[in-house]
């Protein structure tokens, strides 16, 4: 049955971001299971076809290698999982790349760290690359660089959901399509017949977070992936407060992606909260790192959250790290809670400085006042 919601979501989304989980592409030994990529395959290029430029964040790379090698679990030792995940890598875009030839189309392997996207050059280097991949007719499958990438192996991006997230964010895709083992959401335990698939969020506050029983059946990591629900709805927060719709979904069920670009209410549709926001302010908000916080007084943060203002030093009242003019910085109110991140305009100890202070005073203060705020209002992105 179609849902007219979904179909005007679908019919908007010209640019789709999808991912699909390792326990969708692997047998239970581990061992990739190519009928399943194929099927995929041919539901993406289906999409191609149809106009719509599609990039896949694909996991199955440390579950491929696990296979290849005969392992059954994960390695403890960094070097060692590096390792199954070089061997995997190769045996996962090899896969597709066979599966896409059947159609006529190319595979382009896009793997990445969070060094990447962090630099903001880089960042749109990382942009123009898939866009022109999209120019050529190719299918960009991207991952984690994990046989470089200490930090993901165990916490970087966090798992290929957060990547897949940030992915729709670089290229400002309306829609990211997150294929999983299960049917969505569920209002209860999966295990348990009386749990219903939440068909639609409008909102992710804490009852709907609660929901992600990550030790559940069905919803929690096993010994070959990383990600469970909670990991899901964590992306689909970044996606959804850039003003993306998101969709869990269950990539073992035939047809899926047909399903969902025909409007028909398959998995859970979570819609964008808000408006869409620039590329800068994407990068800004969700991909460049933090380097330090400021503190800021509930008048500042008000103006900054309510007002859409620059912020002054004379909303600062503390000074957290050690940084640059130019870098990142996370907004931090008097709870503790982060609320913003901005680019500043002043390094950390020139803050310490005017912390307090009117602008009229920065000149006076410093010998110079090269920028009335310390972060320009163009230059934050609310969290």
């Amino acid at each position: 049955m179609s849902d007219v919601l979904r179909q005007e979501i679908a019919t908007a989304a010209d640019t789709v971001v999808v991912k699909v989980g390792t326990r969708v592409l692997t047998r239970d030994d581990g061992a990739l299971d190519e009928t399943r990529i194929a099927t995929l395959t041919e539901e993406l290029v289906a999409l191609i076809d149809g106009g719509r430029r599609v990039a896949l964040v694909s996991s199955g790379a440390v579950g491929a290698g696990l296979g290849r090698l005969g392992l059954d679990a994960r390695p403890a030792d960094v070097s060692q999982l590096q390792a199954v995940a070089a061997v995997g890598q190769s045996r996962l875009i090899e896969a597709y790349d066979r599966a896409l030839q059947q159609h006529n189309r190319h595979a382009a392997q896009v793997l990445l760290t969070s060094d990447d996207l962090n630099d903001r050059a880089q960042y749109l280097n990382v942009r123009n690359t898939i866009l022109a991949l999209f120019e050529f007719g190719a299918l960009p499958i991207i991952n984690e660089n994990d046989t470089v990438s200490v930090d993901e192996l165990q916490i970087s991006f966090g798992d290929n959901d957060r990547l897949a997230a940030m992915v729709t964010n670089l290229i400002g895709a309306p829609l990211l399509v997150l294929l999983s083992d299960v049917e969505g959401l569920y209002n209860g335990d999966p295990a348990d017949a009386s749990s219903q698939v939440v068909e639609t969020v409008t909102q992710l506050d804490d009852t709907i977070m609660s929901l992600a029983q990550d030790g559940g059946a069905g919803q929690g990591e096993n010994r070959l992936s990383r990600g469970g629900m909670a990991s899901k709805l964590a992306a689909a927060r970044i996606a959804t407060a850039s003003g993306e719709n998101v969709i869990i979904a269950s990539g073992r069920r035939p047809g899926v992606l047909a399903d969902i670009f025909a409007g028909r209410s398959v998995g859970t549709l979570i819609l964008a909260e808000g408006r869409s926001v620039t590329a800068r302010k994407r990068w800004i908000g969700f991909a460049a790192r933090s380097c330090g916080q400021l503190v800021l007084d509930t008048g500042a943060r008000r103006a900054i959250e309510h007002q859409g203002r620059s912020l002054l030093a004379v909303g600062i009242t503390e000074v957290r790290g050690e940084f640059q003019k130019g870098d990142l910085v996370d907004l931090v109110a008097d709870d503790g809670s982060e609320f913003a991140r901005g680019l500043t305009n002043y390094a950390a100890a020139d803050i310490r400085r005017i912390t307090g202070q009117r602008t009229d005073k920065i000149a006076e203060i410093l010998g110079h006042c090269p920028y009335d705020e310390v972060i320009h209002r163009d230059n934050l992105a609310l969290a």
